[in-house]
C-alpha cells in the first residue's frame, strides 16, 4: 500500500523511517505519471514489509517538491535513513526500479 505524503506526515514517514522509502512525485494531469502508477503499485506489494512506498502530489504539496528539487515529473527518489540516495526521473520499466531498490535492501 502506498502512503500519500503531506507536509504533516513527510518527516515521520520519510526522514525518520527505519525502512528504505520510495517516494513517487506525481500529478494527476501528468500522462507519464499515470502510466507509472501501476508499476509503483506492483513495487509496493512486491516489497511490502521491506520498503515503504509513498506518493507526493506536487500540485498539493509544492513545499515537499521544492525541498527535493523536483523539476520534472514523474520523479522517484529512494531514501535510506532519511537521505535521498537514488533519483530516477521519468517513467521507466519496473526492472529499473527493482534494480535500484535491490541495491539498497
Amino acid at each position: 500500500m502506498e502512503t500519500e505524503l503531506t507536509s504533516a506526515n513527510y518527516e515521520g514517514e520519510v526522514l525518520k523511517s527505519d525502512k528504505p522509502v520510495l517516494v513517487d512525485f506525481w500529478a494527476p494531469w501528468c500522462g507519464p505519471c499515470r502510466m507509472l502508477a501501476p508499476v509503483i503499485e506492483e513495487i509496493a506489494s512486491e516489497y511490502a514489509g521491506k520498503l515503504k512506498v509513498c506518493k507526493v502530489n506536487v500540485d498539493n504539496e509544492g513545499e515537499i517538491a521544492a525541498q527535493n528539487a523536483i523539476v520534472s515529473i514523474p520523479t522517484v527518489i529512494l531514501f535510506v535513513n532519511g537521505k535521498a540516495v537514488k533519483r530516477i526521473v521519468g517513467a521507466h520499466a519496473i526492472d529499473d526500479y527493482e534494480e535500484a531498490i535491490d541495491e539498497l535492501i
